[in-house]
């Protein structure tokens, strides 16, 4: 799973605590799962798990006196006040992509229902294009989450890494790359979110503009194929009467989607809850 968001080396000395040992250990893990040639919903799911996993070990990080008194001391820095600004956007693109994944799952159940009643094919056809127009935004609302992602890991490459005492260079880059790999995690699922929709059998200009719309997510092609076969599965039942064999193909398709969408919408339900609980640590830390 190629990806533009680099987390750079902790390169922890052999003294570290073994809290932060196992934050490098899932960091790596997760490094991998960037690395993976394809993605698609599973792998999504994957991430989600593996950055939840990531943030067990951050609470523990954070609970350790060591850590309370490096970020307490520095309090006024603004590396500090980067991190949490860092955590509260985290926590905006979290919440607005489990509305945008949230609004998506009840567009599929209600095109699946209307499938499911097939009282004609005005009917359908109408359905069809609700869904079609959901899709559309949903594209939308994913492109304004990549560029406010964009702009999270353009200042967070601006930020220079702290060479002074090793627990103070140590808090720093643990919770930076935190914060990096889960833009690497939110950015797999807006792509998947912003992938183009096609109402037709694919022609080689069609094909031309998937790919372009698809260009910001590098490495992205298998979430544009999950979405691209449904597509292509209603544009034959809405084009000319549905016969039983290709309602069948479509609704087949979306009941797949569709228990996919919503493994995406529990994941990023528990992240939330998840990033919520980082922050608070954070503020509870600095404010004492």
């Amino acid at each position: 799973m190629a990806s533009q968001c680099h987390v750079r080396s902790i390169s922890l000395p052999s003294r570290s605590h073994p809290t932060t040992l196992k934050i490098q250990e899932e960091l790596n893990k997760l490094k991998n799962w960037e690395a993976s040639p394809t993605s698609t919903l599973g792998t999504i799911c994957n991430g989600l798990s593996g950055v939840q996993e990531l943030y067990k070990c951050l609470d523990e990080f954070l609970s350790l006196q060591s850590t309370q008194q490096t970020l307490s001391h520095h309090r006024h820095e603004k590396w500090v006040e980067e991190l949490l600004d860092g955590s509260v956007r985290l926590l905006d693109i979290c919440g607005d992509a489990r509305d945008v994944i949230s609004q998506f799952v009840e567009n599929v159940g209600d095109l699946q229902s209307a499938l499911r009643r097939r009282k004609g094919d005005v009917c359908i056809e109408g359905s069809i294009n609700n869904y079609i127009c959901a899709r559309k935004k949903m594209n939308r609302d994913a492109k304004k989450l990549l560029t406010a992602m964009r702009k999270m890991e353009n200042k967070a490459a601006a930020s220079p890494l702290l060479d002074q005492d090793h627990q103070l260079s140590t808090v720093v880059r643990v919770l930076r790359d935190v914060n990096t790999m889960s833009i690497s995690v939110f950015q797999s699922l807006v792509c998947f979110l912003s992938t183009p929709v096609l109402k037709s059998k694919p022609s080689r200009w069609s094909l031309k503009f998937m790919q372009k719309g698809a260009a910001s997510c590098e490495g992205k092609q298998e979430n544009v194929e999950e979405l691209k076969n449904i597509d292509f599965a209603l544009s034959a039942i809405s084009s000319k009467r549905a016969d039983s064999e290709k309602m069948q193909v479509a609704q087949k398709g979306l009941g797949a989607l569709e228990v996919s969408i919503e493994g995406l919408d529990h994941g990023l339900e528990c992240m939330f809850r998840k990033l919520i609980k980082t922050r608070a640590s954070l503020l509870n830390i600095v404010s004492h």
